[in-house]
């Protein structure tokens, strides 16, 4: 199939990746090291390597891939920084989220799924037990990296608090509490799909002369066609030309979930939208974003290992895929919103305005999390429960579950 499709004058065109810095000698080497694993199993896989196992490989690959590799990811110093590096009040909104809900339960546990930094969980732990509540905290992180670095944060920060943490290599059989996930769903491998003469391709990726490219056939994935012909049914034909993605294995991870989950909630936050916004025209070239030394880019084939590979989350299909799973959905709203009705206001108005520098951070952080322009529109919030019948503050001041 043509790179070019017809009919994309609405397809808006990738950020230049020509203005990337260059990675030093070490981390090409260890890029070069996880393109030779991936041309292994391109050649094994015939040629052609569908894109969800080539996105895996790259973000997970053991010892290679960007998550599980000893590169600094979060904060200033990394790729890319998330909610909370860039405000405590973030975590702090949560907390009353999920104390109102563990008292619900009458008592329980938290999990993380996929900690990072271990910022949220330190500043969660720190709110709870400003609340009154002293829950046993669990992270489950699959990444050595990534557990050290969290370790190095809440011994740092929550000293006194940091023995209640206990990581895992798998979800827990009968769980009770609040699981909690920051930007974990765009992060899950997604198949890429395109459209052509009203057939469905699947996007995979092959050997070339330096590196990869990306290659257009005939659908290797089982269960991707009828994917794509279930959106249609949706929101309507997809015009030819139009490239996507669809996350076929969400539905499996929330069915894992679901049954992990004896009683209680799911709290998950991420950027994304309804199935009607993710498929409409204006994004005719799918939403895979890479980011690398805080430089957004469209192009998942560069430097494996170095950089990561994300996309948008289709919040109707996690609503879906949920309740059947045996979840039921709480609400759906943004974050500006779900922050607002969990005390922002509130939280930003007890900090003291003559402690300048701290009170100024509070409120550009503030800002970020919040305004449309930012994070506060295009993140969005949504709840699922299991036993727990309750209504969730967060979704109190706007609940736009309809719209899933």
């Amino acid at each position: 199939m043509p790179d070019t499709f017809p009919n994309c004058a609405t397809r808006p065109a990738p950020p230049r990746i020509d203005t990337l810095p260059e990675p030093g000698a070490d981390a090409l080497a260890h890029s070069a090291r996880l393109q030779a694993l991936i041309a292994g199993e391109i050649a094994a896989a015939g040629g052609q390597l569908p894109f969800d196992r080539f996105m895996e490989l790259a973000l997970y690959a053991p010892g290679l891939g960007y998550y599980v590799a000893g590169a600094r990811k979060f904060g200033a110093a990394g790729d890319f920084v998330t909610a909370p590096e860039i405000s405590p009040l973030f975590a702090r909104c949560l907390a009353l989220q999920c104390a109102e809900l563990l008292r619900e339960l009458g008592g329980g546990d938290v999990l993380e799924f996929g900690a990072g930094s271990g910022a949220l969980a330190a500043d969660l732990l720190e709110a709870l037990a400003g609340a009154g509540m002293a829950p046993a905290y669990h992270m489950l992180e699959l990444s050595p990296d990534l557990r050290e670095r969290q370790r190095a944060t809440l011994a740092e920060r929550v000293p006194d608090l940091a023995a209640r943490v206990r990581w895992l290599d798998r979800l827990p059989e009968g769980f009770r509490g609040v699981m909690v996930g920051n930007e974990v769903l765009d992060a899950l491998p997604v198949h890429r799909f395109a459209v052509a003469d009203g057939t469905v391709l699947e996007g995979c990726v092959v050997a070339a002369q330096e590196g990869f490219a990306e290659a257009w056939v005939a659908p290797r994935s089982a269960g991707l066609v009828d994917a794509v012909r279930a959106v249609e049914r949706a929101v309507g034909p997809l015009p030819d030309g139009f490239r996507s993605e669809i996350n076929l294995r969400l539905a499996p991870w929330l069915q894992a979930v679901g049954a992990s989950l004896a009683a209680g909630a799911v709290l998950l936050v991420d950027y994304g939208y309804t199935r009607a916004d993710y498929y409409r025209p204006e994004l005719s070239a799918g939403t895979l974003l890479c980011h690398y030394r805080h430089r957004a880019h469209a192009d998942p084939l560069r430097w494996p290992g170095l950089q990561d590979i994300s996309a948008s989350v289709d919040f109707s299909a996690v609503a879906l895929a949920a309740q059947a799973a045996g979840l039921a959905l709480a609400g759906y709203t943004t974050q500006a919103s779900f922050l607002l009705a969990t005390g922002l206001d509130r939280l930003l108005g007890a900090s003291d305005p003559e402690d300048v520098v701290r009170h100024l951070a509070l409120v550009q952080g503030a800002k970020t999390l919040t305004l449309p322009g930012e994070m506060g529109e295009r993140f969005k919030v949504i709840g699922l429960a299991k036993g727990l019948d309750h209504a969730w503050s967060g979704f109190a001041l706007r609940d736009l579950s309809d719209r899933l």
